[in-house]
């Protein structure tokens, strides 16, 4: 089984989104269990104080009490995950442009969503 390292936003999108090919990830992608950041853990606990995303935050925080969290902790997210991918070649979940091209450039792979189907990008 490969971990899928998730960032804050993806993460949200996974747990307020339908997702249409969720039940089908290991035929498509393979074996896949997404993993928390300590460091995304706190993101969206400071992300709760936002009145337009409150509701999001929480769906999502329920979300990931069944996931595994890793020890990948600092005060930026997107910092923080490069920097692992650069000594540990992992998978990163992100929608973010710039993070993904920092990652691919870092020697690592990306899970990302197209049109509500998660995707794995080379």
């Amino acid at each position: 089984m490969v971990e899928v390292i998730c960032d804050t936003n993806f993460l949200i999108h996974l747990a307020t989104k339908r997702i249409k090919n969720i039940d089908n990830l290991d035929v498509e992608i393979g074996s896949i269990s997404f993993v928390v950041p300590k460091v995304v853990i706190n993101e969206l606990s400071k992300l709760q104080d936002v009145p337009e995303k409150k509701q999001d935050i929480i769906v999502t925080l329920n979300y990931i009490k069944k996931l595994k969290t890793i020890s990948i902790c600092g005060n930026f997210a997107d910092k923080e995950l490069l920097d692992y991918v650069k000594t540990n070649r992992s998978i990163i979940g992100t929608m973010d442009k710039a993070l993904k091209k920092q990652i691919k450039q870092a020697g690592g792979s990306i899970i990302s969503f197209s049109q509500d189907k998660i995707v794995l990008e080379s």
